[in-house]
């Protein structure tokens, strides 16, 4: 297939890291195609992802509201056929995306090989070296629908320009700052919060902390920290979503779980330092082009099983706080020596 005035739509539903992870792969593909025409399906909280990149927009799949269901996925087809696409680019390859897939004849459409035969061998034990990333999964699903992608020079955006409203809220003061998600969806991926403050307080003497999460449980923790220590600010549920990506790409280093934040910071090309308890980089979902040695492991040592599963959902008990096993020190050493 030739580039000349080609359109492919791309699938890609849930969940935020995932869908973070498919732009800068996305953004080599423009680069290294620039006649190509791109419309990702998606959901709208995740619209913002994609300002940066040109020849890309946007379609919002309504999962909950008038697409649900098989009568929705065929109704949403109707709407994306009226785009005119050329190819489909299934990068979420789930059973609504296989169900809207089959609505379109004549259509070239190539879906995501997630490797899940060696990613069970890797969290029963029986095999334990670097899967396949799913940036290259990525890369894989357009190199079969007609378009080669190299993901080894990326280009990434400009820092936002923070407005009035952010710098405010930052208390911009020339020093460095430092990003911190301390939370991830399932407590075996989370780094202790005893040991994270004791990581927070050292480095909050020499560096702006920002503080990122979500819910509300989360909203009491991150406040409590933020009044515990100087210079430390919790953003979570201060700002839009789209004025927390302008904030993270001003960070000079996210430190993250295993998570959705990572991903976000390291597609604007922020330096990601990454915790690891139950899962592993192995499985293929570090943070696009971070260092190796950004990743803080796990002692598998003392905790042999990891990864016990690939996403964190399924652990044994005592594995709980496997993060316990790196040290604040560690942590803080890895930062001052990536800032």
């Amino acid at each position: 297939m030739p580039d000349e005035n080609k359109h492919i739509l791309v699938i890609r539903l849930s969940a935020m890291g995932d869908v973070a992870m498919t732009v800068p792969v996305l953004s080599a593909l423009i680069e290294q195609h620039p006649n190509l025409k791109v419309t990702v399906l998606t959901r709208e909280f995740f619209r913002p992802f994609f300002r940066d990149l040109p020849n890309v927009s946007v379609f919002v799949a309504e999962i909950k509201g008038k697409h649900k269901g098989v009568l929705g996925l065929f109704k949403l087809s109707k709407e994306l056929k009226s785009l005119g696409v050329d190819a489909i680019a299934d990068l979420h390859n789930v059973l609504r995306s296989n169900i809207l897939k089959s609505f379109f004849f004549g259509i070239k459409t190539i879906k995501i090989d997630k490797g899940r035969n060696e990613k069970k061998a890797l969290v029963t034990g029986d095999k334990f070296y670097q899967l396949k990333t799913t940036h290259q999964r990525y890369a894989e699903v357009f190199e079969q629908v007609g378009f080669s992608i190299d993901l080894s020079n990326p280009k990434f955006p400009p820092k936002a320009i923070l407005s009035e409203k952010l710098k405010s809220l930052i208390a911009d003061n020339n020093m460095k700052i430092v990003g911190i998600a301390p939370f991830a969806a399932h407590e075996g991926k989370m780094y202790p919060l005893d040991l994270m403050k004791r990581v927070i307080e050292s480095l909050s003497k020499e560096y702006k902390i920002l503080l990122f999460g979500g819910g509300s449980k989360e909203m009491d923790i991150l406040n409590s920290i933020e009044t515990s220590y100087e210079n430390v600010i919790n953003i979570a549920g201060k700002v839009s979503f789209e004025e927390q990506l302008d904030i993270v790409s001003n960070l000079d280093v996210m430190l993250s779980m295993d998570s959705g934040n990572a991903h976000i910071a390291a597609m604007l090309g922020v330096k990601v330092i990454t915790i690891w308890g139950v899962t592993h980089p192995y499985a293929g979902f570090a943070p696009f082009n971070q260092p190796q040695d950004y990743t803080l492991l796990s002692d598998r040592n003392q905790f042999p099983k990891i990864p016990t599963s690939v996403y964190g959902n399924r652990y044994p008990e005592n594995y709980k706080e496997a993060t316990r096993s790196i040290s604040p020190e560690t942590v803080i050493k890895k930062v001052k020596s990536v800032i």
